[in-house]
């Protein structure tokens, strides 16, 4: 069993993740996107890992 101390680092790697400019590159990991009326659909495509689906980002507003 694997723990990580994230608290640790949480302060240090947020301002990053949310940086538009994207220094960490994690916006090319993101595979799927969708409103929350598409969630069940997409959990299921990700379970099932189909469709290449790893990352999926929920826009509430869309």
């Amino acid at each position: 069993m694997g723990q990580c101390n994230v608290r640790n680092w949480t302060d240090a790697i947020l301002p990053l993740v949310e940086d538009d400019a994207d220094p960490l590159g994690v916006m090319d990991l993101v595979t799927h996107r969708s409103g929350l009326d598409g969630a069940p659909a997409l959990y299921e495509k990700f379970q099932k890992k189909e469709d290449g689906c790893i990352k999926v980002v929920l826009n509430p507003g869309a």
